[in-house]
């Protein structure tokens, strides 16, 4: 399972490698809606995303033969990067599998970082089966993107920074809301605020039709998304809860928020007028749901994590445009 004391020791392993992102907040913005809110911007970490948190853990716990026969990620995107930016610093040989149609700054970024990347199509063809024949042929280590222990600690050191950022503001937050795909981040962030700020509700934000983690709260079980649709927040559409991930955010997590992708335009755009920082649709899921929901946080503190902004600049441009 994932304990506190992982984190802890995570946050040894990160100390000098990852940045302690900056909790941001906007007097106007605060003013206009109502409330106090807190964004915690992993879009301005290493790689541009919060992976590289939990990559490069899961990369320093392997053996120097394991490491020596390098590793292999799937992802469609920041885990990409996050691994191969951690993988090249250690000196281990890494190749990623990534969908043909990832947003071109993830692709080229991730060959920059130094890995080998191998598209598919992400309609019929299976990354995960690929990956796995990969690391079986090779003898590479398969580094999945969230259902891991070891990555999940990673992840929560981002709650390690919020709990300590809180407290130098002489404040707490009444709630904190978190984009969620596998669940992996968000079960790190929880369980880190479980110990350091057991009152603060922890809240998912997901994509409309790919909210599986809060049907699956509801349901109390694993339940996945039905097939057909699509979704401009491409880091965060998963099928269904991670097997991991799940049991400990059904324990720790208060409830979920599923939001349009008019609500998350809108996110972005107050993101880059407010705070003057890019956003990824799938990393403004979070505050999407908090701004939408505004009503329900009149007078409190939220905490709204942004976790990533890899996206192409003229997509980006064009959504806040045309959004």
């Amino acid at each position: 399972m994932l304990e506190y004391s992982m984190i802890v020791k995570a946050a040894q392993v990160l100390a000098g490698v990852a940045r302690v992102t900056p909790l941001l907040e906007s007097e106007l913005l605060n003013r206009k809606i109502g409330f106090r809110l807190l964004v915690k911007a992993e879009c301005l970490q290493r790689t541009g995303s919060f992976k590289i948190r939990g990559a490069y853990v899961k990369i320093a716990s392997l053996t120097e033969g394991e490491r020596a026969a390098g590793v292999v990620a799937f992802s469609s995107g920041n885990h990409a990067q996050g691994v191969a930016a951690a993988a090249t610093e250690m000196g281990v040989p890494s190749t990623i599998v990534m969908p043909e149609d990832a947003p071109a700054v993830k692709l080229r970024n991730t060959a920059e970082y130094g890995s080998k990347v191998i598209t598919y199509d992400r309609v019929t063809g299976d990354r995960a089966k690929i990956a796995r024949d990969l690391a079986a042929e090779t003898g590479a280590t398969l580094i999945p993107p969230y259902d891991d222990y070891v990555l999940m600690s990673g992840q929560g050191t981002i709650g390690l920074e919020i709990a300590h950022q809180l407290a130098k503001l002489n404040t707490s937050a009444d709630a904190l809301v978190c984009p969620v795909g596998g669940g992996g981040l968000i079960a790190g962030i929880a369980t880190a605020m479980a110990d350091l700020s057991p009152a603060t509700r922890i809240c998912t934000a997901e994509p409309e039709h790919f909210d599986d983690t809060r049907r699956s709260l509801l349901a109390g079980e694993r339940v996945g998304n039905e097939p057909g649709y699509d979704s401009i927040c491409d880091s965060i559409v998963t099928q269904i809860p991670g097997e991991k991930t799940f049991p400990i955010n059904k324990k720790l997590v208060a409830e979920g928020y599923a939001v349009s992708e008019a609500d998350v335009i809108a996110a972005m755009r107050t993101l880059a007028d407010d705070l003057k920082i890019v956003a990824e649709p799938g990393g403004a899921a979070a505050v999407a749901a908090v701004l939408r929901d505004r009503e329900k946080w009149k007078g409190k503190t939220v905490v709204a994590v942004v976790s990533g902004g890899n996206v192409d600049l003229d997509t980006w441009r064009a959504y806040l445009m045309n959004g």
